[in-house]
This record gives C-alpha cells, structure tokens and sequence, in this order.
C-alpha cells in the first residue's frame, strides 16, 4: 500500500551548504519533518556543487518521513558563472552585461535538457538563449 502525501514542497538551497535556518526549516518544520536528517541528505548528494543554488521538489508523507528531488541548477545560475558576472542586467533588451557563447549555451542545455520542456538539444539551446537575452547576456558564435 503507498503512503499517503501531506505535502510536496520545492524549495532552493546551496549545495553542500543547506543548514536549517530559513528558508529550509520554517518549509519543513511546520509539517514535522526532522529538518537536520533532510539537510544532512541534502548535503551529502550535492556535495560536489560547492555552493551552487539547487532546487529541491520534496515530498512529506504522513508519517513524517520525506523523499526529495534534485533538479539541475537554474538556467540564470549557469549563464552567470559561464558569463562570469554577478548578476543580470536591470534593463534587459536596452543594457547588454555580458556574453555567452552558442557552445556555452548548448553546453548548459545538455544539463538542464531533462527539466526543460524540449524534445531536442537544439529546441533546449533556444529556451536557455532566450533566458539569457532576458537577463542582458548576448549570444555569440
């Protein structure tokens, strides 16, 4: 017999680096999940991510045990360390901040292919061009 779900949460947590403190533990706590036995996970399977933001789709069942979901760094997190900036532009489409190349980008599209909604690497490479048009970066060959 399956368990019963009380709740799916997604939340966004450094990798390697996720202590309790909020957002986690607030997230968890209020559904009675042992938040140090999630973090300690956590930490351990993203460990090789150093730092690196990395969504997590978490599902708590009834009896207070839990399972989670890795999913690949945000598209935004790639183009800025492949970018080598800070942070996007505040006037996307007038401020140009950086640039990407097209290897760069189908690069990061292999690694984000099975969250995107493509069906080829080709149809991924232009979903990330286009968020990185959206923050300021220009695509060049």
């Amino acid at each position: 017999m399956a368990k019963e779900i009380t709740a799916k949460i997604k939340l966004q947590a450094p990798g390697g680096q996720a202590t309790p403190a909020p957002p986690i533990g607030p997230a968890l706590g209020q559904h009675g999940v042992n938040i140090g036995q999630f973090v300690q996970q956590f930490n351990e399977q993203t460990r090789h991510y150093n730092g690196m933001v990395i969504p997590a789709e978490i599902t708590i069942y009834a009896d207070r045990t839990f399972t989670f979901v890795l999913k690949s760094p945000p598209a935004a997190v790639l183009l800025k360390q492949a970018a080598g900036l800070a942070k996007g532009s505040g006037l996307a489409g007038k401020e140009t901040v950086g640039q990407v190349t097209n290897a760069q980008v189908q690069e990061i599209a292999k690694t984000k292919m099975k969250d995107l909604n493509a069906f080829t690497p080709d149809q991924a490479a232009r979903i990330i061009a286009g968020t990185a048009r959206s923050m300021g970066l220009e695509v060049v060959d």
